[in-house]
């Protein structure tokens, strides 16, 4: 069991994925320089209730642990970060909270890869990437479709998974995921389900 600093977040984050934030409140800071002064590690998780600003929030118990990759202070005493997911956690307990929330850990186990997988990491890819392309009509995608990714193929089908035009709740189902196996499944799922709502989502062109 590990102790984190942890950063409750309005979006998840899934191992292999790119987190950039924009750090300004007090307690935050705080916890970036402890964290900077150690192994660079710290706990991501989603907020089920609440805000990310000004605490009081409820949050799951699945999260990553993310690992800083860069750092760059403002002007204005912000601090610019940009951290990747690594191993995902469960939370055992979540710790008072002194000058910023901490909680005991317990790592969950990493999904192991087989070669019958790779036809199935094919097709969701090519899924995930048409989708990106879908969505790039309709408004400015986050992440280009001909995006590189890693090639470890478990990194790979998280970064897929990280990718795909999903919302928070979505992704942190995915964080679930038991197996390679279900997590491409559900991520070819959910992408393709997500693209036909995409025309509910958005308002009728001007007659």
């Amino acid at each position: 069991m590990d102790t984190l600093p942890m950063f409750p977040l309005g979006s998840a984050l899934l191992p292999g994925n790119l987190l950039p934030l924009q750090i300004f409140e007090p307690r935050y800071l705080t916890m970036l320089r402890d964290i900077a002064g150690g192994d660079g590690r710290f706990g991501v998780v989603l907020i089920e209730r609440g805000f990310e600003v000004g605490g009081g929030d409820q949050r799951f118990a699945i999260g990553t642990v993310a690992s800083i990759e860069q750092l760059q202070p403002t002007a204005d005493g912000r601090v610019r970060l940009l951290a990747r997911g690594e191993e995902r956690f469960e939370v055992v307990t979540w710790l008072p909270e002194d000058q910023y929330p901490r909680a005991d850990v317990r790592r969950l186990p990493d999904l192991e890869w087989s070669s019958e997988h790779t036809t199935r990491l094919a097709d969701t890819e090519g899924i995930v990437r048409r989708a990106l392309v879908v969505v790039s009509e309709y408004r400015a995608p986050l992440w280009s479709p001909d995006v590189e990714l890693s090639e470890d193929p478990v990194t790979r089908s998280w970064q897929l998974a990280g990718i795909a035009p999903l919302g928070a709740l979505d992704q942190l189902a995915l964080l679930r995921s038991s197996s390679v196996e279900e997590l491409l499944e559900r991520t070819a799922q959910m992408t393709t389900e997500a693209l036909d709502l995409l025309p509910l989502q958005l308002p009728d062109d001007p007659a």
